[in-house]
C-alpha cells in the first residue's frame, strides 16, 4: 500500500481462517498474530515454544471484520487520494487465501463488502459533504492476462498497449468512465468482474488467472481555479502458485508462471523502494509499469 505521508511503503498482514477442507484433513493453524506488536509468529506443531517472528506495520487475525480492515489501513489512503496524491492498495498472497473476498468481498452485503466497495461509499460520502469545490470522478477497469491488458469496461479480447507519454503511463485505448454516485461506480465494478478470467485449481475452484487494476481519478477545481487531481489503484492481484499444489497442467501452469513472474518484478520494484535504491525496475512487467506513478508516489 501507499501513502504520500510517512511510509511511502505499508505492508499489513490478514489471516484468514482455516477452510473447511483444512479442518477435514486435520490441519492446524500454524500463524499467531499480536495486533499490540504488529506480530506475526509461526509455528511448527501446536506447542511450538520457539516460533519464528516477523514485525509488520499492521497485523490482524481472523476475527477482524471487514469494516475494520478498511478504517485502520484503507480510509487513510483514500483521504490521501481526495487531498490531491496517488495511491495503491492491493491484496498479495497464495492462490485461495482470500485476497478476493479482501479487495472485492461479497457485493451485496453491508457486513461482507470488501476494501474497493468501501473505498467507493467513503469517496462519494466525502464530495456530498464538500461545498464551493467541483469533483469529477472516472474509473476504468483492466485486467492483466499472460502479460496482456485489456479493458474490462470494452472489449476484453482485445490487447492494449502500455505507453510512457509526457503525462505518464498510459494504456491506450481504455475506456474512461464518469460516475456521479456508488451505485454508479459499483454497476461498472460488476460489469468487469464478468470479463475477468478465472479458472479451477486444486487450491481454488475459482482462482483469479488475471491481475485486475480498478483505477479511480478524481479531479478537483476550486471556485479560485486551483486544481488538483490524486488517483487511486484498487489492485486484486492473482495468486502466486507452486504447481505441485495447485496440481496446474497446461493452459493452467502456463497461466501460474506469468502470475508468478509478474508477482516477482514486483516484489523486487518495492525491494527497491523501500531500501533506495537508484534504480527501480518499473520495465520488468506491465503491473509494475501501471502502478509506477502510484508506488513511486507523483
Amino acid at each position: 500500500m501507499s501513502q504520500p505521508k510517512t511510509e511511502n511503503i505499508k505492508v499489513v498482514v490478514r489471516c484468514r481462517p482455516l477452510s473447511e477442507k483444512e479442518i477435514k484433513r486435520g490441519n492446524f493453524e500454524i500463524i499467531r498474530m499480536d495486533p499490540s506488536k504488529n506480530t506475526v509468529y509461526l509455528i511448527k506443531k501446536p506447542d511450538d515454544q520457539e516460533p519464528k517472528s516477523f514485525l509488520f506495520n499492521s497485523v490482524y487475525p481472523n476475527s477482524a471484520d471487514q469494516q475494520f480492515i478498511y478504517d485502520d489501513c484503507a480510509r487513510p489512503i483514500i483521504d490521501s487520494v481526495l487531498e490531491g496524491y496517488n495511491g495503491t492498495i492491493f491484496a498479495y498472497g497464495q492462490t485461495g487465501t482470500g485476497k478476493t473476498y479482501t479487495m472485492e468481498g461479497i457485493i451485496n452485503s453491508e457486513k461482507d463488502k470488501g476494501i474497493i466497495l468501501h473505498a467507493f461509499d467513503h469517496i462519494f460520502a466525502h464530495i456530498s459533504g464538500v461545498k464551493n469545490i467541483q469533483f469529477l470522478v472516472r474509473a476504468s477497469y483492466l485486467q492483466i492476462y499472460m502479460e496482456d491488458v485489456c479493458d474490462l469496461l470494452g472489449d476484453p479480447s482485445k490487447k492494449l498497449h502500455v505507453r510512457q507519454l509526457d503525462s505518464g503511463i498510459t494504456v491506450v485505448g481504455l475506456s474512461s468512465h464518469i460516475v456521479k454516485n456508488p451505485k454508479e461506480i459499483t454497476d461498472l465494478l460488476l460489469k468487469g468482474a464478468k470479463n475477468r478470467t478465472t479458472g479451477a485449481t486444486a487450491m481454488n475452484q475459482q482462482s483469479s488467472r488475471s491481475h485486475s487494476v480498478f483505477t479511480i481519478i478524481i479531479e478537483q477545481q476550486e471556485e479560485d481555479g486551483r486544481t488538483k487531481m490524486g488517483k487511486l489503484n484498487l489492485v486484486d492481484l492473482a495468486g502466486s502458485e507452486r504447481l505441485g499444489k495447485t496440481e496446474a497442467t497446461g493452459q493452467r501452469a502456463k497461466e501460474g508462471a506469468k502470475i508468478n513472474q509478474s508477482l516477482l518484478a514486483l516484489g523486487n520494484v518495492i525491494s527497491a523502494l523501500v531500501t533506495g535504491s537508484k534504480h527501480v525496475a518499473y520495465r520488468d512487467s506491465k503491473l509494475t509499469q501501471l502502478l509506477q506513478d502510484s508506488l513511486g508516489g507523483n
